[in-house]
């Protein structure tokens, strides 16, 4: 059994304890990623830009890991106003209409208030 951490760079990984991927075997398990950009820490206003700026991120991490988004399994969407969800579902379609994941909606409150989502994917990378 092999397992690598993937880190993205933002402070909270360190400041918190938490990689933002952890690789094991052929599972990749993504942390719940907010739209921040790690390179500047900032985070948009707007719910539609934080959801392309996660995956963006969870892209990221998945190509360190060997993965890619058709290797995703399972998505899970965390909003804090369950009324803004479906303003993020063209970006979602995007991402995930061909691959169509098995997915999970909750409505809760998140670490910081600027955060409008945060989404956390497990995938399995594919044999070559």
């Amino acid at each position: 059994m092999t397992r690598l951490r993937i880190s993205s760079g933002s402070s909270f990984e360190e400041k918190i304890g938490y990689s933002r991927a952890i690789v094991h075997d052929n599972w990749v398990f993504v942390s719940g990623t907010t739209g921040f950009d790690y390179s500047s820490m900032t985070i948009a206003d707007d719910i539609v830009v934080q959801t392309e700026q996660c995956l963006q991120n969870i892209i990221a991490a998945l190509t360190q890991a060997g993965a890619s988004l058709a290797d995703v399994v399972r998505v899970n969407y965390v909003v804090p106003d369950a009324t803004q969800f479906e303003l993020c579902w063209p970006v979602l379609r995007q991402y995930f209409g061909d691959i169509r994941p098995a997915a999970m909606m909750i409505s809760a409150g998140l670490a910081d208030p600027r955060m409008k989502i945060e989404i956390e994917v497990t995938a399995i990378k594919q044999a070559k």
